[in-house]
């Protein structure tokens, strides 16, 4: 099951940023060959916005679990093996429990925006849609956090290929 959700989540963050490069490509290329149509399609920068808001907050649990956020491995390293393995499992205690109360103030930001009637501007969408990624991306982060509790997994072991990027 986590590896269908781990499909799902790097599906979606690669069709978000295809389609935020495509559209803004195109915006580009109308204000420069076509200014008068240009006032059209303002609609693009908006939903730019709102699709890198869902990239960085469903980008948080892969980046836990591919050990891309900071861990502090070297202070890690210089502990004893018992203090190694207790670190980590306040660290992931810590991780859930505060990952878990950012869920709940993003789900009742949410609820309170959509309750508003708050709109955006140009798409005239609720701006609950671009909300509700926070407790989506906090309640996605818990879980890597609880797997690293109840699983083997371990991120702070996971070796950076240094050239994946490139």
């Amino acid at each position: 099951m986590l590896k269908a959700l781990r499909g799902i989540e790097s599906w979606l963050l690669g069709a978000i940023m295809l389609a935020m490069s495509f559209a803004y490509g195109i915006n580009v290329l109308v204000r420069e060959l076509l200014p008068d149509f240009a006032p059209q399609l303002a609609w693009i920068e908006e939903t730019c916005l709102f699709g890198l808001v869902w990239m960085v907050f469903l980008g948080l649990g892969l980046g836990l679990e591919q050990g891309r956020q900071i861990a502090m491995v070297s202070v890690l390293t210089r502990l004893g093996t018992k203090l190694q393995g207790a670190t980590k499992l306040a660290v992931n205690f810590v991780g859930a429990a505060f990952s878990l109360y950012l869920t709940k103030i993003g789900v009742d930001i949410t609820i309170f925006v959509a309750n508003s009637g708050q709109m955006s501007p140009t798409l005239n969408v609720s701006m609950s849609w671009l909300y509700w990624v926070m407790p989506v991306g906090f309640g996605l982060l818990a879980l890597r956090y609880v797997l690293e509790v109840v699983t083997p997994a371990d991120r702070f072991a996971v070796e950076l290929n240094a050239t994946h990027h490139l």
